[in-house]
């Protein structure tokens, strides 16, 4: 789940005229009403199912290969707090993929723009967690695809990589999942999940906190992390996510 500025979101929130997909409604019919909690750019949806599971539904059209999240949720489980898979298919219109509902708030909205510091926090209490964890956790041929992929020759070269991490290749403010309490409790939405350089997901987490809570906070994200700001990777890391989102 990707945030955009406040004046945006509201439309990200709405089905409109669009009817609930037939997989979710038979879905919904086992686990629970369907109520629309996100809609991107692309026509994908995700739905809560009562209170038990959510669905993401991403049209064919869209591009959005969802057995890749669904991997990455296998993979990391038992390892990293993340949702547990249910179920997964595809027909002739789309691809769904249904996960256990994880308990907690997407780092965002008005609950936590009042209560900025905690969350800025549990951002980065859930990154550190991420990356520490072994880099063999992803599997080797997801790394070399990734390191295969061709960087637009605009960017210049990519900045070496001095300490390769467990990186989730979506790391905004929405993906983390926190706690009433204020504590990180897991992360959604990691289809690009790879190894790589940690400030593929600082640079994109940092900017994002822009979007959510208004300018002038990066730097807690950094210092609650624990690390120096590194200007050439940050702006380099950026440059790519703005490229490929």
């Amino acid at each position: 789940m990707t945030d955009r500025p406040f004046s945006e979101l509201a439309r990200f929130h709405q089905l409109g005229e669009d009817p609930v997909p037939d997989v979710v409604t038979r879905l919904a019919d086992e686990h629970g009403p369907a109520r629309l909690v996100w809609r991107n750019e692309l026509g994908g949806l995700t739905f809560a199912l009562g209170s038990t599971a959510h669905v993401k539904w991403s049209p064919h059209s869209a591009g959005i290969d969802l057995g890749r999240e669904r991997d990455a949720l296998g993979w990391l489980a038992g390892h990293h707090p993340v949702p547990r898979v249910l179920g997964s298919g595809a027909d002739g219109e789309a691809r769904w993929l249904l996960t256990a509902t994880v308990a907690g708030d997407h780092a965002v909205g008005d609950r936590w723009r009042a209560r900025r510091p905690e969350a800025v926090a549990a951002i980065a209490a859930g990154l550190r967690a991420l990356h520490a964890l072994p880099v063999d956790v992803v599997p080797t041929d997801r790394v070399a695809e990734a390191w295969a992929a061709r960087t637009p020759p605009a960017l210049g070269p990519r900045p070496p990589v001095e300490h390769p991490v467990v990186v989730h290749g979506d790391a905004c403010a929405p993906n983390t999942l926190v706690a009433d309490d204020g504590s990180w409790v897991g992360h959604v939405d990691l289809g690009d999940l790879t190894v790589g350089d940690r400030w593929a997901d600082l640079a994109v987490a940092s900017l994002s906190l822009d979007w959510n809570y208004g300018e002038g906070h990066q730097g807690e994200l950094f210092d609650a992390y624990g690390i120096a700001p590194d200007a050439e990777r940050i702006r380099w890391y950026r440059a790519l996510w703005e490229q490929e989102s």
